[in-house]
C-alpha cells in the first residue's frame, strides 16, 4: 500500500519556525525513502523546486537543490503528465469542485495507486475513489 506526498510535506522539512511539523515532515518523507512505499508526481517536483529556490527562508541554491533531488525526489516521483491524468483531473474537478492544482495531485495519487494521500491543503479523511487524504500535522 502506498501513499502520495503532498508538495506541504516535503517543504516542511526545511521550516524551522515550525519545529513540529518539520520533525512529523522529515519523519514521513524518512519512511517513505526507507520503505520505499512514498510517492509524488512532477508537479510536486516542480513546485517543490520553486518554492525551495525562491520562497525558502534561507533558499536553497541550484546546487543544493540537485542533490535534494537526486535524494529524495527523484525516488519518489513516479507519476508524469500525462493524457490520461490531465482527463482524470477534469472529471474530479467536474464531480468534486477542487481547485485545478488539487484536482492534478488527487488524480496523480490515483494514477500513481496511492491509498493516502499525505497534504494540508485538502479537508482531512476526505475521500476522491480510492484515495483518502489525511493531514499527517494533526
Amino acid at each position: 500500500m502506498s501513499h502520495f506526498l503532498d508538495t506541504n510535506i516535503l517543504v516542511y522539512q526545511f521550516d524551522d519556525q515550525q519545529p513540529a511539523k518539520r520533525d512529523r515532515a522529515r519523519a514521513l518523507v524518512r519512511s517513505s525513502l526507507e520503505r520505499g512505499d512514498g510517492i509524488c508526481s512532477t508537479q510536486v517536483v516542480n513546485e517543490f523546486c520553486n518554492l525551495a529556490l525562491r520562497r525558502f527562508a534561507v533558499p536553497m541554491t541550484p546546487a543544493q537543490c540537485s542533490m535534494y533531488l537526486d535524494a529524495v525526489l527523484a525516488p519518489l516521483c513516479t507519476v508524469g503528465w500525462s493524457q490520461k491524468l490531465v482527463r482524470e483531473s477534469l472529471r474530479i474537478v467536474e464531480r468534486w469542485k477542487t481547485s485545478w492544482y488539487d484536482s492534478l495531485i488527487i488524480a496523480a495519487a490515483s494514477e500513481g495507486g496511492a491509498s493516502i494521500l499525505y497534504s494540508e491543503d485538502l479537508q482531512h479523511d476526505m475521500r476522491f475513489g480510492d484515495v483518502r487524504v489525511q493531514n499527517p500535522f494533526l
